[in-house]
């Protein structure tokens, strides 16, 4: 077999990314009646490319507004398209978020509202809750970040926190009928979980939101413990009638691009082996990756090479050092930590929004002489990994991957591809 490993986990990633993006999804799922009058808002990483998507398909009046992630930008006509900051809320996300409530405050029932939501809108529109500041909401969203907590758990303080998140938006627009499009970037797919939920009933508790502050140690101002402890903090539950007219709809989800890259991956003559969405430390995540990619090469199991392992979900990484790089970085660096040069075997780790963290990379790829050409420059991977230095690693190797912003987010995507004839007795 004559394969590329580098350039067939490339393409691998551009297929997984392609298989998520608005222009390929969104147009499918719109509603058949695409006359009349519609308010488009939106939030995320995908918000702009989305609202490109409906501007080309309405044919009605359309307006609106959507925040998405300063570079994620792209041109429309009719909808507003602002720019914020991410993965720590500033300002610019404040100020949109006032005027997205604005803009859907006064609607009545032949009224129809469009939400496009797709990964880092819980950040983008950020409306803290009475009482708290802009700068709470950051230091917490900074404490949280390098915590090591679950997005589910850094979501459900953030909802307690907001004015919009919680099904609050979506209570806001009763009694319009309101149809929200969302492209999920989180483990299980849960609308509750995507982007915070701004449209959708939330069954978690302020007490629940207290308890994961307690849990990773963050300190939070009395005002902030203050609005938890209190009943208005709680967000808008299940059954709630102000939600009865409100619609939910998933149109791209990580499981998508692992198949659509399962199909490439068979093409080109490799076994895929999905294991699906996966949470916890990425440098854990990546020690039983390596594991088996190890059982692969020495015995064959689970399944015999040439074979890729693909998985995506969203790992997390408690922050000890001073270094640079995100989750994709830490995983790899981990992974090639953990294999130390193991012979056949090659890895890309990137996040399908083209920004590995708040880095400038998506990513990274591993070969079987990283260890070694790392090495040979001075570079020790348990060392680097213990600074939380991925970026630097695999910069001094010149082997990071840089997509620029990609418009869309289905999180991580990791494939693992292992050649033929590599049996060794490590």
């Amino acid at each position: 077999m004559s394969v590329d490993p580098q350039q067939l986990l490339r393409e691998l990633f551009a297929t997984a990314i392609d298989a998520a993006h608005p222009q390929q999804v969104l147009e499918a799922h719109l509603p058949a009646d695409r006359s009349g009058r519609v308010i488009v808002i939106g939030a995320g990483k995908a918000a702009a490319a989305m609202a490109q998507v409906v501007e080309r398909c309405w044919q009605g009046e359309v307006s609106g507004l959507v925040v998405t992630r300063y570079g994620h930008g792209a041109p429309c006509e009719k909808i507003e398209v602002v720019e914020a900051a991410h993965p720590v809320p500033d300002a610019a996300g404040l100020a949109v978020a006032k005027r997205v409530l604005e803009l859907v405050s006064d609607l009545n029932e032949s009224d129809r509202v469009i939400f496009l939501l797709s990964g880092g809108g819980s950040a983008l529109l950020a409306l803290p809750a009475e009482g708290i500041t802009l700068a709470d909401k950051q230091s917490i969203n900074k404490a949280l970040l390098k915590s090591g907590a679950t997005i589910g758990e850094m979501n459900c303080v953030r909802k307690h926190l907001s004015a919009i998140k919680g099904g609050r938006l979506g209570k806001a627009c009763w009694p319009a009928t309101v149809y929200t499009y969302a492209i999920s970037d989180v483990p299980g797919d849960l609308a509750t979980v995507i982007a915070s939920g701004p449209t959708v009933a939330d069954p978690s508790t302020s007490a629940e939101a207290l308890a994961i502050l307690k849990r990773y140690a963050i300190e939070v101002p009395a005002s902030v413990r203050t609005w938890l402890q209190s009943p208005e903090s709680e967000t808008v539950k299940p059954g709630d009638p102000s939600l009865a007219r409100s619609h939910f709809q998933l149109i791209a989800r990580p499981q998508q691009s692992l198949e659509a890259a399962a199909v490439k991956c068979r093409q080109a003559g490799f076994s895929p082996l999905i294991l699906g969405d996966l949470e916890g430390e990425s440098r854990e995540v990546a020690k039983v990756h390596a594991g088996i990619a190890r059982q692969i090469v020495l015995h064959g199991q689970p399944l015999a090479a040439p074979c890729v392992i693909l998985s995506g979900g969203e790992t997390t990484v408690t922050v000890r050092g001073n270094g640079r790089g995100g989750r994709n970085a830490e995983f790899l660096l981990s992974l090639t930590d953990s294999l130390k040069g193991l012979p056949g075997v090659y890895a890309l780790a990137g996040d399908t929004d083209g920004i590995d963290g708040s880095e400038d990379n998506a990513g990274a790829i591993m070969t079987p002489d990283s260890y070694a050409r790392a090495a040979a420059k001075g570079l020790s991977a348990s060392d680097e990994l213990d600074n939380n230095n991925g970026y630097g690693y695999f910069e001094a190797l010149d082997a990071l991957i840089v997509t620029e912003p990609t418009r869309t987010n289905v999180n991580d995507f990791r494939a693992i591809l292992i050649l033929e004839s590599t049996k060794h007795d490590a």
